[in-house]
């Protein structure tokens, strides 16, 4: 079952090449170019993610998504906008924005970001508290922030434990940088983004013991967390 996406943007020319390379890849793309046409669309449509240019005619993106979250809390939706002000990504986060793609933007970008979207949406395993992980010759005591290496323990600051924690829950799968920033630092400014280089290296030390574990760093997006 193809993934359904509302696709608004008023630039027809910008819009039929993305409407057709994300059908080319095997989405259901729905496009409107009208923000006042949106909402029926959405309603008819009923799709899995929507993808929203932040200037439209008649509605914004930003009004269109209140509306939507009216409607539904759980859809993801992606802003594009050629906006650079920090007011205005701050807003449409509070308005119930996933993820912004700034323009211009690439396919790749743009499909790793819906794809990530999606996978965010699905329920995350749930972690007791006192549970312990098995991270190949790892564990990792979660509640003690502890990382065991045959009798070796390894004592975590909070944002260590958490790094870990999110990149085991989200093993094999591309995790996009600004979401690893906006989950573990609650926004991805230049300084955090420095802060996640450091942890991420830090992370990589504590399991060098297990060849089967790797963190590789995918270039201009985010990283993936290798377990064998």
């Amino acid at each position: 079952m193809s993934i359904k996406v509302l696709y608004v943007e008023d630039e027809i020319f910008l819009g039929k090449i993305v409407k057709e390379t994300l059908e080319s890849r095997g989405f259901d793309v729905v496009m409107e170019t009208d923000g006042a046409d949106v909402l029926r669309s959405y309603e008819d449509e009923q799709p899995d993610i929507c993808i929203l240019d932040v200037m439209l005619p008649h509605r914004s993106g930003f009004e269109i998504a209140e509306d939507i979250r009216k409607i539904n809390d759980d859809i993801p939706i992606l802003f594009l906008t050629a906006k650079t002000q920090t007011e205005d990504l701050v807003h449409g986060f509070k308005i119930g924005g996933n993820d912004y793609i700034r323009k211009p933007f690439s396919m790749e970008e743009l499909i790793v970001r819906i794809e990530n979207a999606l996978r965010v949406k699905k329920e995350e395993p749930i972690i007791a508290i006192g549970e312990t992980i098995q991270i190949g010759n790892y564990s990792f005591l979660v509640n003690k922030q502890v990382l065991r290496f045959g009798v070796v323990d390894k004592k975590l600051s909070y944002r260590e434990s958490e790094l870990l924690k999110y990149l085991y829950l989200n093993s094999n799968a591309i995790i996009d940088r600004r979401e690893l920033l906006n989950h573990i630092w609650g926004n991805d400014s230049f300084f955090n983004s420095r802060n996640l280089d450091v942890y991420i290296t830090k992370i990589r030390s504590f399991l060098k013991e297990d060849p089967n574990l790797e963190i590789l760093t995918i270039k201009g997006v985010g990283y993936r967390f290798v377990r064998e």
